[in-house]
Parts: C-alpha cells; structure tokens; sequence
C-alpha cells in the first residue's frame, strides 16, 4: 500500500540531498521516480533540484494551480512511475496536498515531500499544514543552531546579515538561518497572541 512520506526540518538540513539520494536508489533499480519543485523556487538553475553539496537532478516545476493527479494518471498513459518526490513541499497548496493523497490511495504509487513547517515568523506554510495533517509518515530531518540546541525555527536576514520580522511569506534565497525556538524568540517575532496572553 503506498504511503505519503513528509520528511520535515529547519533550513538547510539536507532536504534536497536526501530527495536526490531516494530518486537515485529508485534509478539504481530500474525504476522511475518523478521529481517535482515549485516553480516559485528561483533559486538554481531552471527545471532542476539542486543540494546545497553539489547534487542535482532533473526536475518538473510545478505552479501554484497545478494538477499533480491529473498529470500522473496523464504520465501512467506512457510510462510506468514508481515515485513523486517533491521538493520545497511547503508551497503546495491544501488541493494539491489533497491530490498527492489521491495519488497513493487511487494509484498506489508513493509520494515523498520533503519541506520546512514554518515561515520566518514561526506560522506555518499551507502546504507544511496539511502534509503534517494527512501524511501517514512524519520524519523529522535534524539540525542544530549556533547555539548548539536542536533548529526548528527559519529565520530571515536581510543582505546585511540583519534580523528581518516583517514581509510576505515566501520570499525565496539563500538568506535564512537555522535555530532553536529559544533563539528564535518566538513570543517576540509572532504576533498572533491569544487573548488570554500577557502583555
């Protein structure tokens, strides 16, 4: 029975890396293993996942409205495929998460995401939300802060080096940082108090 894998860390923990090294084993053994990115992942060059060590691998770009179950049964016309993997998982949205789970539960193929929970304000992704909700499998990639404690918390820097708390949600680069929740100060970047939360 085909599972739907959501494998979840901090930045720069080695997402990508491990997407690479799970579509090369399936290549290893004769099978066919799709990758997906998001096409609002700049970064890199054009139509490929890239690690942060210097592996990369061809990939398809998906946009905000795509159709993943549509195109794999589209796919299965021609071609038998034994996995989708899709990276920087946290920017599907709710449906497209809802059709990764069609295509394991209809079409018995597995799907592996590998993303981020959280923004830089700590405040989920959509994609990271329903990932966590729906997929039988949660693993958790491990890194640590400058502080030496476990990161699980992104931080965002401006080009200066500086501590960035407000802005859009997605803004793509290589300009965040790895920490635990105690440096992340958390009280004092989310705005989002409850009533019931001191002043």
């Amino acid at each position: 029975m085909a599972k739907l894998y959501f494998y979840y860390s901090a930045m720069n923990a080695g997402k990508s890396t491990m997407l690479l090294q799970a579509a090369y084993n399936y290549r290893e053994q004769g099978m066919t293993a799709v990758i997906y990115k998001p096409k609002i992942d700049s970064r890199g060059p054009t139509g490929k996942v890239v690690s942060r060590i210097g592996l990369s691998a061809e990939a398809l770009e998906f946009p905000a409205d795509y159709d993943f179950y549509q195109a794999i049964q589209l796919c299965l016309k021609s071609a038998p495929i034994d996995c989708v993997l899709v990276d920087e998982a946290q920017f599907l949205s709710k449906s497209q998460v809802l059709q990764l789970t069609m295509i394991c539960d209809h079409l018995d193929i597995p799907v592996l995401c590998y993303g981020i929970r959280t923004d830089f304000r700590g405040e989920p992704f959509e994609g990271s939300q329903y990932l966590l909700a729906w997929a039988e499998s949660l693993i958790e990639v491990k890194t640590i802060c400058k502080s030496g404690r476990k990161a699980i918390m992104n931080a965002r820097n401006d080009s200066e080096g500086n501590r960035v708390l407000e802005g859009h949600q997605v803004d793509v680069g290589h300009h965040y940082e790895s920490m635990s929740r105690r440096e992340f100060d958390l009280p004092n970047v989310n705005v989002s108090k409850s009533s019931s939360d001191p002043d």
